[in-house]
């Protein structure tokens, strides 16, 4: 079967894609990680930055003998495949995002970060308070923080500019639902217009968050853009050896 790499969005773990990756497993070889800094992964002394995100890709990959791969990205984990294939084009081969924002300016990331505040999360949604908490062993404020930090400079240093889109050569669909107010149609379509490989994919009744996803689009969206076929040996496949969350293991 085909390999595909599940990339987390900001604020996320590996684990914040298990209701997509329980629907994949049976028809891809399935691989996540935690950004450093986020989940599992422990903290980080340097600040949250996109190409340390990419470093942690390629990395990745290096230790589990991925040589080109595909990608499917929700979020920020879109955005930093993205720029994988910008700056390392030679190690992917077709990029799949769901609710990525694409284009940064300084405008963008001070809308992004207005709620990124431990104590505004607290006071305004405390169940997610507790939902970070338990993602995050290394402290659900200091993701918060850094992420907002991360955001600002993004703001300020796009890893992918205007002019980088036109000369990213790998295959995408950019998913994107109809009710996103976070990464927008219209902001998609823009990107989507200046690619030569791109492709657009809007899901009906969706908005940004994982839980608001239009499953039955998706999935079978996924699964004809990145050519996967079912395994014929499903029962003998270790679900729970890997164990949604846990690492792969091989």
């Amino acid at each position: 079967m085909k390999s595909l790499l599940l990339l987390h969005g900001a604020l996320g773990n590996k684990n914040q894609l298990d209701p997509f990756a329980y629907h994949l497993d049976d028809y891809f070889d399935l691989y996540r990680l935690d950004f450093e800094g986020h989940g599992e992964a422990g903290p980080t002394g340097g600040p949250f930055r996109i190409e340390y995100f990419v470093e942690n890709v390629l990395g990745y990959m290096d230790e589990h003998g991925i040589k080109k791969a595909n990608i499917f990205g929700y979020s920020m984990g879109g955005y930093v495949a993205l720029a994988l294939a910008n700056k390392y084009p030679e190690s992917i081969h077709k990029i799949a995002t769901l609710g990525t924002i694409l284009q940064w300016n300084p405008e963008i990331a001070e809308q992004e970060c207005h709620y990124l505040h431990p104590e505004k999360i607290k006071e305004k949604v405390p169940h997610f308070a507790e939902k970070l908490k338990e993602r995050h062993l290394s402290g659900w404020e200091r993701v918060v923080d850094r992420t907002r930090d991360m955001l600002e400079y993004l703001g300020m240093h796009p890893q992918i500019r205007k002019e980088d889109w036109k000369k990213i050569k790998s295959s995408v669909r950019f998913h994107v639902g109809d009710r996103d107010n976070t990464a927008r149609i219209e902001n998609t379509v823009e990107v989507y217009k200046k690619m030569d490989y791109s492709e657009l994919a809007v899901l009906p009744k969706t908005g940004h968050p994982v839980s608001e996803v239009n499953i039955d689009v998706l999935i079978p969206s996924l699964l004809e853009f990145f050519e996967a076929a079912r395994d014929k040996d499903t029962n003998e496949r270790s679900r729970k050896i890997k164990g949604y969350g846990s690492e792969r293991k091989n």
